[in-house]
């Protein structure tokens, strides 16, 4: 169990109150340090993307929620752009709420801020309102837990329904975007049927 943090201020306020400055940045300096986070941009495939999602099941592994293949979102906005807006910045003002709640993302488990490894092990499923509020936090910072994967055969996130979209809808590869997804479903889904090594 962690100490508690809110402790160690209270004994540094008392020791500033002494007029002992020494002694409260001594106590900081040791129970409670100043550690920077670093930023960490990295970008994945959307093959890389895709088999994870199909790893984890397509479900938030931290708060368990359904989540929908990211290209299956976009196919309805673009076959509905009145009601179900897109915004490429992620506005919530332009675009609709499920590309926070119901797009997934990958997480690393242990923020590479806070020494976590930039590898497969530590990537996990998880929508973009539970990425944003995980953040560089540990698991037990915010008293979660990483949840078992989903079952495919329970919910796919709409995979098959967009791969079934896109083969019986050639003029839709021409959108490059739906066009990349598709590929990297194509071989994920072909990869998991005739597994390689």
């Amino acid at each position: 169990m962690k100490p508690d943090r809110s402790e160690i201020i209270k004994r540094v306020c008392e020791r500033l109150d002494l007029g002992e400055l020494d002694a409260a940045e001594s106590l900081i300096s040791h129970e409670y340090p100043f550690e920077p986070v670093e930023r960490f941009v990295r970008s994945y495939t959307p093959r890389q993307m895709t088999a994870v999602f199909m790893r984890d099941g397509f479900i938030d592994r931290y708060r368990g929620d359904r989540l929908v293949y990211p290209p299956a979102l976009r196919l309805v906005s673009q076959l509905l752009p009145k009601v179900f807006p897109y915004h490429k910045n992620g506005k919530m003002d332009v675009g609709h709420i499920a590309y926070w709640e119901l797009f997934p993302t990958i997480d690393h488990v242990v923020p590479i801020a806070r020494g976590g490894l930039d590898e497969e092990p530590n990537w996990v499923c998880c929508s973009m309102l539970t990425n944003g509020i995980k953040s560089n936090w540990m698991l037990e910072d915010l008293r979660w837990e990483l949840l078992q994967p989903g079952d495919l055969e329970q919910w796919d996130g709409m995979f098959l329904w967009f791969i079934g979209q896109m083969a019986r809808s050639p003029k839709l590869s021409e959108t490059p975007y739906l066009k990349t997804w598709y590929n990297a479903a194509k071989s994920v889904a072909d990869n998991r049927i005739h597994p390689t090594g």
